[in-house]
């Protein structure tokens, strides 16, 4: 067994499991997954919004077929026209290079929003395989980077 004082990763000791049960539960109550949305936008019934925050060049390179197009510093002005206040949003960016689904997520649960962050980004949407809609209204899909996501199944089964 390792000694946690001379393992690198046990430097700072795990937390409490009372502790990071708390972290994991907010992380879930504020994150979503590309494969969970993907999931529920195709049952057509995804009980949210999803709203990438990105500027018009990203958004018209390649979007989310459905999500609605808020950049982040037009969300004071256009949120309300936009969205349903009793609709939860989930916003996305560029990918986890990029906080910019995190300050369009900011900005709307300052303005009431109930919000959540997509990890990965536009950027992981494309990696798994999945279909974006470009600036001329076709839709476009890559095949699933083997790297990120496994091959000939829907999801990882986590």
């Amino acid at each position: 067994m390792t000694n946690s004082t001379t393992s690198p990763a046990l430097r700072t000791p795990p937390a409490a499991p009372a502790e990071a049960a708390a972290f994991f539960t907010a992380r879930l109550t504020f994150q979503a997954d590309v494969s969970d949305v993907r999931a529920s936008l195709v049952s057509g019934d995804p009980g949210f919004v999803l709203v990438d925050s990105r500027g018009e060049e990203g958004w018209r390179q390649g979007h989310v077929p459905g999500a609605v197009h808020l950049p982040t510093a037009d969300i004071p002005a256009r949120a309300g026209s936009l969205l349903d206040p009793a609709v939860p949003v989930i916003t996305y960016c560029w990918g986890p290079g990029c906080d910019g689904a995190t300050r369009a997520a900011l900005a709307l649960a300052l303005l009431g929003y109930r919000v959540k962050e997509l990890i990965g980004g536009i950027e992981y949407w494309i990696r798994e395989g999945f279909p974006v809609e470009t600036a001329t209204g076709a839709i476009e899909q890559r095949e699933p980077d083997p790297l990120t996501v496994p091959v000939g199944s829907v999801s990882c089964a986590c």
